[in-house]
């Protein structure tokens, strides 16, 4: 009996050692998670095409919900332009969903902002409601059999190396 709890007291000892081994390989403000399945995306981009997030399988998906009336997705946005061009070669498919906005706030927004970001227009809100975002920005990484494995809340400077790095690890599989 000494000999399991003694055994029981290492195995714990050694998760809490591993723990901040494994959260240190994450940068700043981004949580794994535990891997629920993603929720259905279906939207139409400001292009007018669909995007369906279930024909992404096989690829991890960056998904970013977004708005132009908050202030941390106004100074994030050029961030994310940035990084889908440092990106541009990876296998990281880039989701930008637009949250109850119009077409045309959007579209003006993004032309001084981020002009080659093709944003997903969620103008009803009610996929963002199925994601339930804790605020905005919120980004959700969805592995390629369609979990989430990671989430940030808030906003990121995504184009500098931490983040760039850990985002070139995922896809690097």
């Amino acid at each position: 009996m000494k000999r399991r709890l003694l055994l029981l007291g290492c195995c714990v000892a050694l998760g809490h050692l591993a723990w901040p081994a494994a959260a240190a390989d994450l940068p700043p403000g981004v949580m794994a998670v535990d891997g629920a399945p993603a929720p259905a995306l279906r939207l139409n981009t400001l292009d007018g095409a669909v995007y369906d997030l279930a024909g992404a399988r096989g690829h991890w998906v960056f998904v970013h919900f977004w708005s132009t009336w908050c202030g941390p997705c106004k100074r994030e946005m050029p961030t994310i332009q940035r990084m889908i061009t440092a990106l541009r070669d990876s296998r990281l498919e880039i989701v930008m969903v637009n949250t109850a906005e119009t077409e045309e706030e959007v579209f003006t927004f993004l032309a001084t902002v981020a002009p080659d970001v093709n944003p997903l227009l969620d103008t009803q809100g009610l996929v963002t409601e199925q994601w339930q975002p804790r605020g905005l920005p919120a980004t959700f990484l969805v592995d390629p059999m369609g979990r989430i494995r990671y989430q940030a809340l808030g906003g990121r400077d995504w184009d500098t190396s931490p983040y760039l790095d850990f985002l070139r690890r995922l896809t690097a599989d």
